[in-house]
């Protein structure tokens, strides 16, 4: 059937265009409702900073190709499913769903490949899912502990998800740092015992003569060099996680002064796959169950500061780049 999907066709430049969409027998014809807007990796590839070469998403089949103009991308669609294959229960009819598939009004998945959105969690509200899975990624990865003084540079989505998340954890201290006021608010709001501009964090961490400094430091500014403030900010056998993706823009680390005395540990975290020491006990199900859960008791609807209609998508990219009117969440509509 004919289709309406959001490419990316140069650099800050996006169009709708017409394609189709086939469903097989084992795939299920869904209706997009709303869509959410990655204010980090779709800005990325909106602007040309990612690198071309690489695959869209090696974990995602509804992405195909690379990253080079025209391309068409985004990872949270919810809709109703209006037609099924053959070979699927006709119970899945009318079921609103999730699917990690580009900005567009119409598309086909296997059943197993979409999650049933709760009844108790609103549609727009599961547009976020994968800023929480996100989060829930990454808190997975820092393993906070009992105590612990954390600091997480950047309140974008992702930094206020992951804010939330880390505050239902008993520690000595959660601190953000943001350049934006509204930002801290909203990071206040999400359970920061302290809220900051970066160039402040200094003045609020740990100051004992025993714990100096940061026990763990995420970098979720998306900004490359925030990753100097972040090690900074870390104590001995201090633990960054870096979770910003920076695509082709150069992270010059200034790693001579306090980061080998110190003993500070860098690491790296993606949600696509799951850390190896955690894949014993946890799945990929496991992780989007949790997240779930997550972002019911986070109010994540309440992060969406824009709905623009899919047929002006293009104006809600000019939104997030000049970070106009307190932008944060931007969602797509579909009539």
């Amino acid at each position: 059937m004919n289709r309406r999907s959001l490419y990316f066709t140069g650099p800050s430049e996006a169009a709708i265009r017409p394609t189709s969409v086939g469903m097989a027998d084992d795939e299920v014809l869904v209706e997009t409702r709303v869509s959410g807007i990655s204010a980090g990796t779709e800005l990325l590839i909106y602007r040309g900073d990612a690198p071309t070469d690489l695959p869209a998403d090696e974990t995602l089949e509804a992405l195909d190709g690379d990253l080079s103009f025209p391309v068409r991308y985004g990872y949270a669609a919810v809709g109703e499913v209006v037609e099924t294959g053959a070979a699927v229960d006709d119970e899945w009819l009318g079921r609103t769903v999730f699917g990690f598939t580009p900005h567009e009004t119409h598309f086909a998945l296997p059943p197993e490949r979409l999650l049933v959105v709760p009844d108790a969690v609103d549609p727009e509200a599961m547009a976020t899912f994968p800023s929480v899975e996100t989060a829930t990624s990454l808190v997975l990865d820092g393993r906070p502990r009992v105590g612990e003084e954390v600091v997480v540079f950047g309140a974008g989505v992702v930094g206020l998800c992951t804010t939330g998340v880390l505050s239902s954890f008993p520690l000595r201290r959660l601190v953000v740092a943001e350049p934006i006021e509204g930002r801290r608010e909203r990071a206040r709001e999400m359970g920061a015992d302290v809220a900051v501009p970066p160039g402040a964090v200094a003045d609020v961490i740990g100051s004992d003569a025993d714990r100096e400094g940061a026990d763990l430091v995420y970098e979720l500014s998306g900004r490359p060099a925030t990753l100097d403030d972040a090690v900074a900010a870390a104590g001995y056998d201090g633990r960054v996680i870096v979770g910003s993706w920076y695509g082709d823009k150069p992270a010059a680390l200034d790693l001579g002064s306090s980061f080998h005395r110190d003993r500070i540990s860098i690491e790296s975290s993606q949600v696509s796959t799951l850390a190896p020491e955690t894949r014993g006990r946890w799945s990929k199900q496991r992780r989007a169950e949790v997240a779930v859960e997550r972002l019911r008791d986070l109010d994540a609807a309440d992060l969406v500061t824009h709905r623009v209609p899919f047929d002006d998508a293009p104006e809600a990219y000019r939104l997030l780049e000049e970070r106009a009117d307190g932008v944060l969440q931007v969602l797509l509509t579909y009539p």
